[in-house]
This record gives structure tokens, sequence and C-alpha cells, in this order.
């Protein structure tokens, strides 16, 4: 009755996990006081994306396909989930900016600047909204189209000879 429901259950939870994995950091100074480990300790976020697609995909594979899912329809439906995603992107981002770390962006411009890494402009074009959202789809769409490959090939029955 519902042919996406599973993709659409598995995508919420990712968005929620995104949504807490950032009220993390600010709680932890990752926003603030130690703004200078962001760059490495945000990319521990990949962990929990990745356990959620194998999830999700697991999930569809015993319910959709009885386990006997093929890595096109394993590839198809991370696809339809890297989709949805996508579309609560910038309520994502949009709650992260204006409710959980509303000082972020002002806080990398400084920090970028006084370190150097960056000019006052260069900063401020870089650190936005606008700018986030951009890099926060191109990111869903590279990352969940990858791991939606490398789940769905790994996750696939190996019975149905498809790839």
């Amino acid at each position: 009755m519902y042919p996406y429901r599973i993709e659409i259950k598995w995508a919420l939870i990712f968005s929620l996990m995104t949504i807490v994995w950032m009220f993390i950091e600010k709680l932890i100074g990752l926003h603030s006081t130690h703004i200078d480990k962001h760059p490495i300790y945000t990319n521990l976020m990949l962990l929990p994306t990745i356990i959620i697609f194998v999830l999700a995909l697991k999930n569809k594979n015993k319910i959709a396909y009885h386990d006997m899912m093929t890595f096109k329809e394993g590839f198809i439906s991370g696809l339809i989930m890297t989709f949805i995603i996508l579309i609560l992107t910038p309520l994502i981002q949009f709650i992260i900016t204006n409710w959980i770390s509303p000082e972020y962006f002002s806080n990398m411009i400084k920090y970028s600047v006084e370190k150097g890494y960056m000019t006052q402009t260069g900063a401020e074009t870089y650190f936005n909204l606008k700018s986030y959202l951009i890099q926060m789809m191109l990111g869903t769409i590279g990352m969940g189209t990858l791991l939606s490959a490398l789940t769905a090939y790994f996750l696939r029955n190996k019975k149905t000879h498809d790839l």
C-alpha cells in the first residue's frame, strides 16, 4: 500500500540523527570553544550515516524482498531514501542554523579569519546558510549514491546473479 514507507521511515531517522548530532556538537563546544576541532570530529558523523544506510536496506530487504533483494532493488531503494533526505535537507539545515546553533556561522567566520585560513569576504561567502544548503545537498547526493551502491552490493542476494 505504501511502497516507500521504509525509505521514508529511514530518511526521517537519518534526519533526526543529523539534528541530534549537531546538537551534541554544539553541546560539547565544537561550534564555539573547541571550533578548531570541528573539522575533525564532524567527520565522525559518517559512522552513524553508514549504520543507518545498512539498517535501512536490511529492513527493506527483509520486509519488501523477503531476503531476496537484488543489487538494483537495493540501489534504487537507497537512491529513494537519498532523494527523501535531499527534500528534507533545507528543513534540517534551517533547524540547525536557527534553533540549535545560530552562532555557528559567525564563529566559523571569526575563527577562519583569525587563523588566516580565509579572508573576511571568503569566510562570509563560505559560511552562510545558502552555501551550507548547497554543500549539504551536494554531499547528500554524492554520499547517498555511493552508500546506496556499496550497501546494495554487500546486501544483495547472491543467488539473484545481478552484479
